[in-house]
């Protein structure tokens, strides 16, 4: 896989509390010249992220929704990702009810995750974080069962702010169950090229990282998402 390829597969990704305004732009910059997919920002930087990229339509804006738990309600989550539409967002990625998820409350996952789809049809792509660190095997399946059920674009390993992030077996499996017409995203823990490239192998289609720029010089991002 050439350089180029694995960059447009990456969403530059800075979601740490502190992050200033300068630093937003910096991404932004950055996703520019080295043609990654999205940069992933909080919803807050929504609107400078977007003016950044406003001429470059083929980086798109990412944000998340009831980042980093999950535990907002469906109408909180569908009003929040609106907002992020609104403000420039072309692609949304939610945290499920990780808790309902652990209960059995299938209804509520599927009503969660359809809230946001509903809200973006149309407007955005929808990837479901299922906090693969949190979860068995069978709740992994099941979540990604829900989230295809519910009409989502991608399902996603992690927030990286929670146990764990990526692992190949993780990715191998999400691709297991949802087949290949829906996208899997590796986030958490890929800080080189070796590790994207392990996730690609097992099956991700993206991947989330704030180490972007490292990956596409073929260096190591020593710290980080």
């Amino acid at each position: 896989m050439s350089e180029n390829t694995l960059s447009r597969m990456i969403d530059h990704t800075l979601l740490k509390a502190d992050a200033r305004k300068e630093d937003i732009i910096k991404l932004a910059e950055e996703a520019k010249e080295y043609k990654f997919a999205s940069v992933c920002v909080n919803p807050a930087w929504v609107a400078v992220a977007h003016e950044v990229l406003k001429d470059t339509p083929e980086v798109k804006v990412c944000t998340v929704i009831g980042f980093p738990l999950g535990a907002s309600t469906p109408e909180t989550k569908a009003f929040e990702t609106a907002n992020a539409i609104a403000n420039g967002a072309g692609e949304v990625d939610m945290v499920i009810n990780i808790g309902a998820l652990k209960t059995g409350d299938d209804e509520w996952v599927s009503r969660d995750i359809a809230a946001v789809v509903d809200a973006a049809r149309g407007k955005a792509l929808t990837k479901v974080i299922i906090e693969t660190s949190l979860l068995t095997d069978e709740e992994k399946v099941r979540a990604c069962k829900l989230s295809a059920q519910a009409g989502a674009d991608f399902v996603k390993t992690s927030t990286g702010f929670s146990t764990g992030g990526a692992t190949k077996e993780d990715i191998a499996l999400m691709r297991a169950t949802v087949g290949p017409d829906i996208g899997v995203k590796a986030s958490g823990g890929v800080r080189s090229a070796e590790d994207a490239l392990i996730m690609v192998g097992a099956g991700a289609t993206r991947i989330g990282t704030s180490g972007g720029v490292a990956i596409a010089k073929g260096e190591l991002n020593e710290s980080g998402y």
